[in-house]
């Protein structure tokens, strides 16, 4: 169709075939027909070849196309993770530290969550805000307010039109959840933690780094997440399950004849009368 110059059926007859999980190659020798994987596994290589050598071996027998893209010390971790990201020929991606070790299935669960349009981010370690953006610690889920980099699947489409990982972050700390925050900001959108089969070992970037000099980086990050996302406390999934437990509250206490504090004169105490204020 194309030597034809019908480009338009070319392009359909292509898009037809990507639905059905195939795509067209082109290189000098002509054209050829690939099975469209997947899952994209990517990788970030920091300099610590043994460790990624083991993620290779780990995700080899996995359905997916396996990628990995080298750090640059000098344009940083964030626009690593994008280049990487950008050349993946799957719908889903997921991104992981060569510190973890597929023991398992990890694409298939994972792909199988993002099926979900609700979901705009999944993985095995979630985390949620302490009360506030300032912190965030390690949770089960499922539901959370981001998923960590050690192993985090979105859609490359997502991905690609929120503008990947901000190029600011060229140390790794908190550059994902910053990316799960702006995934999750574009539709209202969740991230859920998927469990899947994975080993930790040890971060070696993190080990690598001077305590001060980590700290240092990771507050620089945390400061930089912060001007971004600190009028955006409404995504804290904390915040909404207090919210709707109130809502419930005032519902029940409605369909009971009670007509609740408020229509009784009671008010909330202030900031100033609360207990350890």
């Amino acid at each position: 169709m194309r030597a034809a110059r019908d480009f338009a059926g070319a392009d359909a007859v292509r898009d037809r075939l990507r639905a059905g999980g195939w795509e067209v190659v082109d290189s000098s020798a002509g054209s050829r027909l690939e099975r469209v994987p997947t899952a994209s596994l990517v990788a970030i290589d920091a300099g610590w070849p043994a460790d990624v050598a083991r993620w290779r071996r780990s995700v080899s027998e996995l359905d997916a196309e396996v990628l990995v893209a080298p750090l640059d010390r000098e344009t940083g971790w964030a626009a690593a993770a994008n280049g990487a990201v950008q050349p993946a020929r799957a719908e889903v991606v997921i991104l992981f530290d060569p510190s973890v070790e597929a023991a398992g299935d990890v694409s298939g669960p994972l792909v199988e969550a993002l099926k979900d349009p609700s979901i705009a981010v999944a993985g095995p370690f979630g985390v949620r805000g302490k009360g506030s953006l300032k912190e965030f610690a390690a949770h089960p889920g499922p539901e959370v307010d981001a998923i960590e980099g050690y192993c985090m699947a979105f859609r490359r489409a997502d991905f690609l039109a929120v503008g990947g990982f901000d190029r600011r972050f060229r140390f790794y700390r908190i550059a994902d959840i910053e990316l799960s925050f702006k995934l999750r900001a574009k539709g209202d959108r969740r991230a859920v933690v998927v469990p899947v089969p994975v080993i930790k070992h040890e971060h070696r970037m993190w080990e690598a780094t001077a305590d001060a000099e980590r700290q240092r980086l990771s507050r620089k990050n945390l400061y930089r997440f912060l001007d971004l996302w600190r009028d955006r406390e409404d995504l804290l999934v904390e915040r909404g399950e207090q919210s709707g437990k109130t809502q419930r509250d005032q519902q029940q206490a409605g369909k009971s004849g009670d007509p609740g504090p408020d229509a009784q004169g009671d008010q909330p105490a202030s900031a100033g009368d609360r207990p350890g204020q």
